[in-house]
């Protein structure tokens, strides 16, 4: 059953109700944290963090935060769509799909080239996301190969890139 629900970028009044979000779809606040620290980042864009709406109470949240792929001396700026969440009784509802779909517009209209992800292997190809080995991309750790995935917001951004996703020191302990 899907909902009626508006979305738009968060403001501060929406910080408490946010981090309930994350707390209750995670089930722990590293996600809540990780959201307030990327907040404090100095590379934060306002308008890539959206709240989902119902009757005038935030139920679901998504962010996008800078991130560089880099390759030796060459560093290629990328967003990495990271957290996403919603509350419990509204999931499957189309939610996050439509967090998702209007995050990436965002980011385009905003003039980014790429995201990426570290994901569920069977949600984020529906939104255009493809295995990041396509590109040579990597994640900073091993073990997550099967769950990196990226999207070309300008076709050929990711094409001569290749390299090793590098998250700021505040995705660290999620």
């Amino acid at each position: 059953m899907d909902i009626h629900f508006t979305t738009r970028p968060e403001t501060e009044k929406d910080r408490r109700a946010i981090a309930e979000v994350h707390a209750r779809a995670f089930g722990r606040e590293h996600e809540a944290q990780l959201v307030e620290r990327l907040r404090q980042g100095l590379r934060f864009v306002p308008d890539l963090s959206l709240v989902a709406l119902y009757r005038g109470e935030v139920i679901g949240h998504i962010l996008f935060y800078p991130v560089d792929v880099v390759n030796g001396e060459k560093a290629v700026e990328s967003l990495a769509l990271a957290p996403v969440a919603v509350l419990p009784e509204h999931q499957r509802k189309g939610v996050g799909s439509i967090l998702i779909r209007q995050g990436l517009e965002a980011a385009k209209r905003l003039r980014f080239n790429s995201v990426i992800v570290l994901g569920h292997p069977e949600y984020y190809p529906r939104f255009g996301f493809q295995p990041a080995s396509r590109w040579k991309i990597k994640a900073p750790f091993a073990g997550a190969e099967q769950a990196l995935f990226a999207l070309e917001l300008r076709e050929g951004v990711l094409g001569h890139s290749g390299g090793t996703v590098q998250y700021p020191g505040e995705f660290e302990g999620v």
